[in-house]
């Protein structure tokens, strides 16, 4: 849908983020603090004191689902959104892999079927976008038919015009440097 708006309304993707972050964000302190209370039984708005390491740990998240958001839109609207959700399996993968490189959080089985099934498709998907590819390259492409008539025409076409030709072949020679004498000699 973000492309199809992009190419519709002609503007970039940060320009259409710009417009609809005012809508997103209005969305959001509406319906965030109830959805908030109905998911953790627990006010936003109950706690009197924030710390500033919450305060920090607020604004870097609020950072990173800005920068989410600003990719997301860069992404779709210079790809597609297919290649989106591949991008998205892929971090999804790469997630469960630091979680459990640098957390030791165990694999589940579920777990290494997901990344496997999610890896199966992104090759999957890779390969058929290389052949797409190279199917267009090759329609693109002259036929050997065509193109070996355009290589045996000369570049430049010769004058066969009795003495006019000998005096552009003078001309030749003189401008590559032939004295006027050795021409003479090699005729």
């Amino acid at each position: 849908m973000t492309n199809t708006i992009q190419k519709r309304l002609k503007v970039s993707s940060t320009q259409l983020l710009h417009q609809s972050s005012p809508y997103q964000a209005a969305i959001l302190f509406a319906t965030g603090p109830f959805v908030d209370q109905l998911l953790t039984k627990r006010s936003v708005f109950a706690h009197s004191y924030y710390s500033i390491v919450v305060l920090g740990f607020i604004i870097l998240s609020c950072s990173i689902a800005v920068s989410v958001n600003f990719s997301t839109f860069l992404v779709i609207g210079t790809t597609s959104p297919v290649t989106y959700q591949v991008l998205g399996h892929l971090k999804t993968c790469l997630v469960l892999s630091f979680g459990y490189i640098l957390l030791h959080d165990p694999f589940t089985a579920r777990n290494i079927i997901g990344i496997l099934i999610a890896i199966l498709g992104m090759a999957l998907y890779s390969y058929f976008c290389v052949r797409e590819a190279r199917k267009k390259s090759a329609n693109d492409v002259l036929p050997v038919s065509q193109t070996a008539d355009k290589e045996n025409a000369p570049l430049l076409a010769t004058r066969s015009l009795g003495h006019h030709q000998d005096k552009d072949d003078d001309e030749t020679k003189k401008a590559n440097g032939v004295p006027a004498a050795a021409n003479n000699s090699l005729a």
